[in-house]
């Protein structure tokens, strides 16, 4: 979070590589920036609210009262990946830590998919240089890019529950969130037992005492952050990336499955997925590769 006192500057300034240079070019006239090229430029792009120039050294300038979302929705996540302008390393709490959240959870098809990160002593700098950002505000193509250098470089767990499993564990809890409870704590203490993490920051999902009430069952003595929104600590948002790479890779792993394109969320769209796959497999094949508990189930079916 910035110092309320301290103005941003009015011209960002940073150097990217010139190899993807053709990309900015591509991205910016897909957002409606109008192009020019002034001298000692490889080109200079305009729209309302904000304007760009990348130099023939490489030196990259932003400017206009819409810059900073240009910056965070764009610019960071896609060409920079780091978040030094959003998160400077020095306003980051560098305490180790834990950061969990979860992704399919809203979704028809595809896995619930839980996940729990540890950021170690002087490891924030090297997570923040990999652009985490909670993973909405991230293109499906760059989770999945995020989440490789993630696992490869801290340690994690992801818990992948398909439907079957899903639907099975669900018919026990009779409740989304004590199944998201049980996940979560799970994880958790798996990720205890690697790294010996004493704390950890939740994406807040229910009331706080049903995650302390699933800690105590499994004797985890951990100092537990629920927090709305957790997903504006960095590490918490490095889990949010790997919760849904992981739910991308299943739900492409289900279609793959059973030859058919699988969408995501539970918009008509899915609906008529759902009604071509019973058609072609009949009404047991939702119980595979969906939450059988939604009402886009009845739908389907109807």
């Amino acid at each position: 979070m910035k110092n309320p006192m301290t103005a941003p500057p009015s011209c960002f300034v940073t150097t990217i590589d010139l190899a993807l240079a053709n990309k900015l070019r591509q991205d910016l006239e897909n957002q409606g920036f109008i192009l020019e090229t002034p001298p000692h430029t490889l080109f200079s792009a305009k729209k309302k609210g904000i304007s760009c120039t990348l130099y023939n050294s490489g030196k990259l300038t932003v400017q206009g009262k819409d810059k900073t979302d240009f910056i965070a929705f764009y610019l960071e996540p896609e060409i920079l990946h780091n978040l030094s302008y959003t998160h400077p390393v020095s306003l980051v709490d560098p305490t180790p830590r834990a950061g969990q959240d979860e992704a399919g959870k809203g979704d028809f098809f595809g896995a619930l998919c839980v996940a729990a990160i540890y950021v170690g002593e002087a490891k924030m700098d090297e997570l923040l240089s990999l652009g985490v950002k909670d993973s909405k505000q991230l293109s499906d193509e760059t989770v999945l890019a995020i989440s490789y250098k993630l696992k490869k470089a801290f340690p994690h767990k992801v818990i992948r529950l398909f439907p079957e499993t899903y639907n099975r564990l669900y018919a026990k809890f009779h409740n989304l969130n004590r199944l998201l409870g049980w996940a979560h704590a799970s994880a958790l203490e798996e990720l205890i037992q690697q790294t010996g993490c004493q704390k950890a920051i939740l994406d807040q999902f229910a009331p706080k005492e049903l995650m302390v009430s699933f800690l105590k069952q499994k004797n985890l003595n951990i100092d537990l952050v629920q927090r709305v929104r957790g997903e504006e600590d960095p590490v918490v948002a490095a889990a949010s990336i790997l919760a849904r790479a992981a739910f991308l890779e299943s739900i492409q792993q289900l279609s793959d499955q059973i030859d058919m394109p699988l969408p995501k969320g539970a918009s008509l769209q899915v609906i008529e997925a759902g009604k071509k796959a019973v058609r072609k497999y009949g009404s047991e094949i939702l119980n595979k590769i969906g939450k059988t508990h939604f009402k886009t189930m009845e739908s389907i079916l109807s």
